[in-house]
């Protein structure tokens, strides 16, 4: 396995490759991971990039908001993902509050996520408003994903996660948004909660790829929550989402299973223990 991995490494995805997928027409696939175990599978399993979130304060954190992570929880995130990714091209999410005082606290943040945290591009929310800090951290050779729609760091802002884009006057506001990036440095941009006909027509005028969640299949790439992909996540899940399995069931499957041989005393059996010599079994107590 070790060996195929390290061939896998000839075909790495970089920033260009992104570029050139949708040159081609070439669909781009994409999933959120948080640690070393599900970023390998993702990896393995071909994605383009994989986006170490600050959804992982939800999916792995129990929080009701991606508002508390923080720049030291996407370090640690991304270190374990980075050990793990070897083709997919690895972007990090800039927390809530990591670049909304100055544009150098972005600076300083996004160099944290790559430089301690192996991260090869970082994402931020926000259109026309973010461009100026977009352009910098380009200029200062940090590669910048952007993220307008529903943008979940907003999220009292808009009054919850509600569709963005549904007006004549909101849906031209973001395709200004979309095309401020563009202009900034941006090499992609997600489209998250909008109408898909809103998002193919960004897609169209950008010459960047444009990732959706939740903006429909005409959009150059499509990412989704691992956790929600899998069925690992708990409560109701978005209209957009589609679970490929439902891991969470076969886990708690084995967990029963495994408590009940314990209690049973079926767990460990005599094989999945380790034995003395002969010669050197007690056979009375000390005493």
């Amino acid at each position: 396995m070790s060996e195929d991995r390290d061939e896998a490494m000839t075909d790495k995805i970089t920033l260009p490759t992104l570029a050139e997928k949708k040159a081609r027409g070439e669909k781009i696939a994409s999933v959120t991971a948080y640690d070393y175990p599900t970023a390998r599978l993702a990896d393995e399993a071909g994605m383009d990039f994989i986006l170490v979130g600050d959804s992982v304060s939800m999916a792995v954190g129990g929080r009701d908001t991606t508002l508390e992570a923080t720049v030291d929880e996407m370090i640690y995130h991304t270190r374990a993902a980075r050990r793990a990714v070897r083709r997919a091209l690895l972007v990090t999410d800039l927390p809530y509050g990591s670049y909304h005082a100055s544009d150098a606290d972005g600076i300083r943040n996004a160099l944290r996520l790559i430089k301690e945290g192996g991260a090869e591009a970082v994402k931020l929310e926000g259109g026309r408003k973010q461009a100026p800090l977009v352009e910098r951290l380009v200029d200062a050779e940090i590669p910048v994903m952007g993220h307008i729609g529903l943008t979940p760091q907003a999220v009292h802002r808009m009054g919850g996660y509600r569709v963005q884009g549904k007006t004549a006057e909101a849906g031209q506001a973001l395709q200004e948004d979309a095309r401020a990036l563009e202009a900034a440095g941006a090499f992609a941009i997600v489209l998250e909660g909008m109408p898909r006909e809103l998002a193919a027509w960004i897609t169209q005028e950008v010459r960047i790829p444009t990732i959706g969640i939740g903006a429909g299949p005409d959009c150059d790439g499509q990412i989704l929550v691992f956790h929600d992909l899998v069925g690992l996540s708990f409560g109701a899940q978005p209209k957009f989402v589609r679970s490929y399995a439902n891991v969470s069931a076969e886990i708690l499957r084995a967990l029963e299973a495994y408590c009940a041989d314990v209690r049973a005393t079926a767990f460990p059996s005599d094989q999945e223990s380790y034995h003395l010599p002969p010669a050197r079994v007690f056979t009375e107590p000390r005493p």
